[in-house]
């Protein structure tokens, strides 16, 4: 009777140890966002995160196996937030720079965006040229401060060039007449003309195109490959498409 115990003890515990290496990935992805990125996430009127993004990662993590928990951070820090484990992914509107490529494992592209330049509607800014001697703003480390920051010709023609924490703060400014253009994403541009038709004005130049991806530690590959193959599930079966034209009215999805 001890000797056939002892073998059913030991079956158990074998079964027990494969069990425990079948389920030893991740069971939880914690996302890092600025939720002031409307529509890609942000907060509604009963103060819940919401947006683009967010229904997109949760419909992922939902077929990827994953508990989700969307965290608010400082956008300035985000590598910092991802590098020190307390966030486990960007996923909020975040560009495919090559300089963040040499740092960060991104998933496939799964949308496209331009940074455009936004002015009132009563502005006389028409082109770039008419910049000089105007007040620039952008969000700290986003792609449009980037791409300011490299440009010190377009620098030198401003009577200031001012960075805020999001991109609510900046609208506000260009609102009150403290900012003359803004330089800001697209799919956030768009949303808040959309809330406040003939407020503002896009100019017909823009400061360039890009994709957006979802950013990993390096390190970390079946995060990244499991969200790439839902992603790539959801592109096929139609179910990408249908959350863009419920947060666009059209089909924005990269193939």
């Amino acid at each position: 009777m001890k000797k056939l115990l002892l073998v059913l003890m030991t079956l158990l515990m074998a079964v027990s140890m494969i069990t425990g290496c079948g389920n030893s990935g991740p069971k939880k992805m914690v996302i890092g966002l600025d939720d002031n990125f409307a529509p890609m996430g942000f907060r509604n009127e009963k103060n819940e995160i919401v947006g683009f993004d967010i229904d997109m990662a949760r419909e992922a993590c939902k077929r990827a196996g994953l508990e989700v928990e969307f965290k608010p951070i400082d956008w300035s820090a985000k590598e910092a937030e991802l590098n020190g484990k307390r966030i486990d992914a960007i996923w909020n509107g975040f560009t495919m720079t090559a300089p963040r490529q040499k740092v960060i494992r991104f998933s496939k592209p799964y949308m496209d965006n331009r940074q455009i330049l936004v002015v009132p509607a009563s502005s006389t800014i028409k082109t770039k040229a008419d910049f000089a001697g105007k007040v620039l703003a952008v969000q700290d480390d986003s792609t449009g401060s980037m791409i300011i920051d490299e440009d010190k010709a377009l620098q030198g023609t401003l009577k200031e060039y001012k960075k805020y924490p999001d991109f609510a703060a900046a609208f506000l400014d260009i609102d009150s007449g403290r900012v003359d253009v803004l330089v800001v994403d697209e799919v956030l541009a768009r949303y808040y003309m959309t809330k406040q038709p003939g407020k503002y004005v896009v100019l017909a130049e823009d400061m360039g195109t890009e994709q957006f991806g979802i950013g990993f530690r390096k390190e970390d590959k079946e995060f990244a490959d499991r969200i790439d193959k839902v992603l790539d599930e959801m592109k096929k079966d139609g179910t990408a498409k249908k959350i863009a034209e419920q947060w666009f009215g059209a089909d924005v999805i990269s193939y």
